[in-house]
């Protein structure tokens, strides 16, 4: 098995569950996937951050730091950043408040995020796109210039068509339906 099947059957047995659910975007679904209980574990973390790297390298993006809405995206742009350190280039983690603090420096986005930063959107679970349209909001009005959004999961439910309508590239690094068919122990299981 290769790390990235590894990531999909934590994430199938970590993450997924079966029955009726209200997602953060409204919708009903049977499959809530918490992304949270594999991205907090030391195995998430582990496998995460080296495929993650990977997935940029193979978009071709050379991102100068990663991060996303708290708190989905946090973990992950954690674990690209420290997978990141032994390369020649390394990524700084930032994290994007839901609001701006109202004491202190009042900012948005907290970390070593720097405006004219290139930077890939992170997002734990694509639904909608919501998360991460708040995110890009958030890093274009600090300066920052967006280069993809990359996922730990697409949902299949349209939120990456919707993000890459409005021109932004998407990468995820698992499916629902992969996980699905973990799940099921068969390969090819239709999303939910």
């Amino acid at each position: 098995m290769s790390n990235r099947d590894d990531l999909i059957s934590l994430l199938a047995a970590r993450s997924a569950r079966r029955g009726i659910f209200t997602l953060a975007s409204g919708r009903q679904s049977t499959l809530y996937i918490d992304a949270r209980m594999t991205t907090m574990s030391p195995e998430g973390l582990t496998l995460i951050g080296p495929i993650g790297l990977a997935a940029l390298r193979d978009a071709g993006w050379t991102p100068d730091s990663v991060g996303g809405l708290t708190l989905g995206a946090d973990p992950i742009a954690y674990a690209l950043a420290y997978a990141s350190a032994a390369t020649r280039r390394p990524v700084r983690a930032f994290t994007v408040r839901k609001e701006a603090k109202s004491h202190g420096a009042g900012k948005l986005i907290e970390g070593p995020f720097q405006a004219g930063d290139r930077v890939v959107v992170i997002e734990d679970t694509v639904t909608t796109g919501n998360s991460a349209r708040t995110a890009v909001a958030a890093v274009r009005a600090a300066g920052g210039e967006v280069i993809g959004v990359l996922a730990l999961v697409d949902r299949e439910e349209g939120g990456r068509e919707a993000l890459a309508a409005e021109g932004l590239a998407v990468v995820a690094l698992a499916t629902a339906s992969e996980i699905v068919g973990s799940m099921e122990g068969k390969a090819g299981a239709t999303a939910p």
